[in-house]
Protein backbone atom coordinates (compact mmCIF):
# COMPACT_ATOMS: atom_id res chain seq x y z
CA UNK A 1 0.00 0.00 0.00
CA UNK A 2 1.29 3.46 -0.88
CA UNK A 3 0.04 6.04 1.57
CA UNK A 4 2.77 8.66 1.13
CA UNK A 5 4.50 10.08 -1.97
CA UNK A 6 7.85 8.54 -1.02
CA UNK A 7 6.13 5.14 -0.63
CA UNK A 8 5.02 5.48 -4.25
CA UNK A 9 8.53 6.39 -5.40
CA UNK A 10 10.05 3.52 -3.40
CA UNK A 11 7.63 1.09 -5.03
CA UNK A 12 8.57 2.47 -8.47
CA UNK A 13 12.34 1.87 -8.14
CA UNK A 14 13.44 -0.53 -10.85
CA UNK A 15 10.30 0.10 -12.91
CA UNK A 16 9.79 2.12 -16.05
CA UNK A 17 8.23 5.50 -15.30
CA UNK A 18 7.00 8.45 -17.32
CA UNK A 19 8.16 11.81 -15.96
CA UNK A 20 6.44 14.96 -17.23
CA UNK A 21 8.43 18.15 -16.72
CA UNK A 22 7.22 21.76 -16.37
CA UNK A 23 7.98 22.66 -20.00
CA UNK A 24 5.83 19.71 -21.18
CA UNK A 25 8.85 17.50 -21.88
CA UNK A 26 8.10 13.80 -21.43
CA UNK A 27 10.89 11.51 -20.25
CA UNK A 28 10.56 7.72 -20.01
CA UNK A 29 13.10 5.56 -18.22
CA UNK A 30 13.82 3.14 -15.41
CA UNK A 31 13.77 4.82 -11.99
CA UNK A 32 17.00 3.96 -10.17
CA UNK A 33 17.01 6.43 -7.26
CA UNK A 34 15.50 9.60 -5.81
CA UNK A 35 16.11 11.92 -2.87
CA UNK A 36 14.05 14.11 -0.53
CA UNK A 37 14.02 16.93 -3.13
CA UNK A 38 12.49 14.48 -5.65
CA UNK A 39 15.62 14.62 -7.79
CA UNK A 40 15.38 11.51 -9.95
CA UNK A 41 18.02 9.22 -11.40
CA UNK A 42 16.86 7.32 -14.49
CA UNK A 43 18.53 4.70 -16.69
CA UNK A 44 17.66 3.95 -20.31
CA UNK A 45 16.05 7.39 -20.41
CA UNK A 46 14.57 8.81 -23.56
CA UNK A 47 12.67 11.97 -24.42
CA UNK A 48 9.29 11.39 -26.02
CA UNK A 49 7.45 13.58 -28.49
CA UNK A 50 3.87 12.59 -29.36
CA UNK A 51 4.51 9.20 -27.78
CA UNK A 52 7.54 8.34 -29.92
CA UNK A 53 11.22 8.48 -28.99
CA UNK A 54 12.82 11.82 -29.88
CA UNK A 55 16.21 11.54 -28.15
CA UNK A 56 18.04 8.87 -26.12
CA UNK A 57 19.90 9.90 -22.96
CA UNK A 58 20.88 6.63 -21.28
CA UNK A 59 21.57 7.72 -17.70
CA UNK A 60 19.80 10.93 -16.73
CA UNK A 61 19.43 13.03 -13.57
CA UNK A 62 16.30 15.20 -13.33
CA UNK A 63 16.13 18.05 -10.85
CA UNK A 64 13.05 17.65 -8.67
CA UNK A 65 11.69 21.18 -9.02
CA UNK A 66 11.17 20.58 -12.77
CA UNK A 67 8.85 17.58 -12.24
CA UNK A 68 5.12 18.02 -12.72
CA UNK A 69 4.23 14.37 -12.24
CA UNK A 70 5.49 10.81 -12.40
CA UNK A 71 3.44 7.92 -13.73
CA UNK A 72 4.01 4.16 -13.81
Amino acid sequence: MTSRPFDFLNSAIGQEVLVVLKDNVNIRGTLKAFDVHMNLALENAEELENGTMKKKYGKLMIRGDNVLYISL
